[in-house]
C-alpha cells in the first residue's frame, strides 16, 4: 500500500514537536488535503489539538501495547482514505522502554512504518552545536531514517539561517525551517501534561496561528515531497477487523470536556464488532440516550469539573439506577473516579458523583501510577473470566479508596515488581485504572457487548 507519511520526532521533551504537528496538519488540510494525523504513544490529550488542526480525528499508535502487525493494521486503515499522514512522535526520538530498548519509542515506531523522519529541535540558544545534535541523532541508529530537520522556538530570521548553514553544510541533511518563538502559540499545561483541546477556549483561533506561523516559515512543499518519497507500507496479516461482529447493542458513551480520553480506535473495534456508540454528556445530559444497552465512560478529568457533575443529579441516578439494575458499565481512570460514591478534589472539597462503587476517590499530591501494567483478573467480571490477563496503561494522581469494601477489588495488577488491587466490579460494572486498548485484545470488548445484547434479551 503507497501511504505518503512522515514522523514529526523531538530530541526531547518539550522540543516543540506537538505544536510543529499542529501547524503542518493545519497547513496540509488549507491546501485541500486529507491529513490523517496519528500520536505515538498511551498520549489522550495531544490528539485533540491535532484533530482539530486536521480536521479529522487523530489516532494513536503505541508499540508497546501493540504488536508491529496490528499497529500497520491500524495505520492503513485510517490512512487509506487520506492523502497524507502526519505522526507526532513521543518525548525523544530514542526514548523507550529502557535504557537499551526501543519498543515504545518514536525510532520504534518509524522502523515499523518504513516512514521518513524529521527531527524537531529547540533550537534557543544554540548556533554551530544544533549540526552535532542532528549528526548525533542521525547517526545513533541507522535504521531510522533521519530525513529533515526543523527548528523551533526561534526568536529570529538571523537565528534561522545560522543553524541551517551549519547542519546543512556539516550533516547534509536538509532544513525546512522553523517555527519563530511566539507566546500566542505556548499550549498550556497542567497535572497531566498540556489542557486539553476541549478545554481550551480558543482552539481555532490557536490553529489559525500555528498555520500561518508554519506557512510563513517551513517549506510545506519540500515536506510533501519527503512525505511521498516514503516506500510502500510492510506487508502484514490483519486480524483485527477480521473478526465477525460479537453482539450488537447500543453503547452509550460518555463525551464531553470532562470525559474525552479514548482510543480512537477503541471505537471503532467497538462499532465493528457491534455497538451502536450514543454519545452523552454527564455534565449536561439529564438522562442517558433512549434504549442504551450499556454504558463506556473513558478517562478525562473529572476532578476539574466536579461541582458541574455532581451539580446533575439526575443522570448520576440515572447511571446508578442502569448498574444496579445490571446493565453493563465499562469505565477506566476518571470514568472510576466518577462511579465512585464521592470525589475529593485538591482543595479537600468532596463531591458526590454516581455512587455505583462505595468509597471516594482523593486528589493526590503526586503522580500516583505511570507506564504500561499488565494485570490479572481474580474473578470472573465483566471484561473477563477469572485469570483473564489485561494489559494497559496508567497515568492517574488520584486514589480510590475502598472504605472497608476491598472484596469488590477484581483485578491484581503488577509494574515493577510491585503488586497492588484493583478493579471495582459490582454486577455487571466493572471500573479500573487501566486504560485497555482493544487492538492489544478484543476479548472485553467483545464480552461487554455480549452482555450488554444477553441483558436486552437478544443472545
Amino acid at each position: 500500500m503507497s501511504c505518503p507519511r512522515i514522523v514529526l520526532a523531538g530530541t526531547n521533551s518539550g522540543s516543540g514537536k506537538t505544536t510543529v504537528t499542529m501547524g503542518i496538519a493545519a497547513a496540509l488540510s488549507a491546501r485541500g488535503l486529507a491529513v490523517q494525523p496519528f500520536k505515538a504513544g498511551p498520549d489522550y490529550i495531544d490528539p485533540g489539538f491535532h484533530s482539530a488542526a486536521a480536521g479529522r480525528p487523530c489516532r494513536n499508535l503505541d508499540t508497546m501495547l501493540l504488536p508491529g502487525g496490528r499497529l500497520l493494521e491500524l495505520f492503513s486503515r485510517s490512512a487509506a482514505s487520506a492523502d497524507i499522514a502526519v505522526i507526532e512522535g513521543v518525548m525523544g526520538l530514542f526514548d523507550g522502554a529502557g535504557a537499551l530498548d526501543e519498543r515504545g519509542s518514536t525510532a520504534h515506531l518509524a522502523k515499523i512504518l518504513a516512514a521518513p523522519v524529521v527531527l524537531v529541535v529547540n533550537g534557543k540558544a544554540m548556533a554551530r552545536s544544533a549540526a552535532a545534535l542532528v549528526a548525533g541523532f542521525a547517526g545513533f541508529d541507522r535504521k531510522v531514517p533521519v530525513k529533515a530537520v526543523i527548528f523551533n522556538n526561534l526568536g529570529s530570521e538571523g537565528h534561522y539561517r545560522i543553524l541551517r548553514e551549519a547542519v546543512e553544510t556539516e550533516t547534509g541533511i536538509p532544513v525546512l525551517g522553523y517555527l519563530p518563538r511566539c507566546g500566542s502559540i505556548a499550549l498550556p499545561e497542567r497535572h497531566l501534561g498540556l489542557t486539553p483541546a476541549a478545554e481550551h477556549g480558543a482552539v481555532a483561533e490557536l490553529t489559525e496561528t500555528v498555520r500561518r506561523l508554519t506557512e510563513e516559515h517551513i517549506d510545506i512543499d519540500r515536506l510533501i515531497a519527503l512525505a511521498a518519497s516514503a516506500p510502500d507500507l510492510p506487508v502484514f496479516r490483519p486480524s483485527i477487523f477480521t473478526s465477525p461482529p460479537a453482539a450488537e447493542a447500543r453503547i452509550a458513551v460518555a463525551l464531553d470536556e470532562a470525559f474525552h480520553f479514548y482510543y480512537r480506535d477503541n471505537l471503532d473495534i467497538l462499532e465493528h464488532l457491534g455497538g451502536k456508540l450514543l454519545p452523552f454528556s454527564p455534565l449536561r445530559d439529564r438522562d442517558l440516550p433512549p434504549g442504551t444497552e450499556g454504558i463506556y465512560i473513558g478517562g478525562g478529568f473529572p476532578e476539574e469539573f466536579a461541582a458541574p457533575l455532581a451539580g446533575n443529579v439526575s443522570i448520576r441516578e440515572a447511571i446508578r439506577s442502569a448498574a444496579e439494575g445490571r446493565l453493563p458499565v465499562l469505565a477506566e481512570c476518571g470514568g472510576l473516579m466518577y462511579l465512585a460514591e464521592r470525589l475529593e478534589d485538591r482543595q479537600g472539597e468532596v463531591h458526590p458523583m454516581a455512587g455505583v462503587f462505595p468509597g471516594v476517590t482523593r486528589m493526590g499530591r503526586r503522580l500516583q501510577a505511570l507506564g504500561y501494567c499488565t494485570g490479572r483478573l481474580e474473578r470472573s467480571v465483566l471484561p473477563g473470566v477469572k485469570g483473564a490477563a489485561l494489559k494497559g496503561h496508567l497515568f492517574h494522581w488520584s486514589l480510590y479508596d475502598t472504605e472497608g469494601n476491598d472484596h469488590l477489588l477484581s483485578l491484581r495488577l503488577e509494574k515493577n515488581g510491585t503488586v497492588f488491587r484493583d478493579g471495582p466490579a459490582l454486577g455487571n460494572a466493572f471500573a479500573s485504572y487501566l486504560h485497555l486498548h482493544f487492538g492489544t485484545n478484543p476479548a472485553p470488548a467483545k464480552r461487554f457487548l455480549r452482555t450488554a445484547a444477553r441483558r436486552a434479551g437478544r443472545k
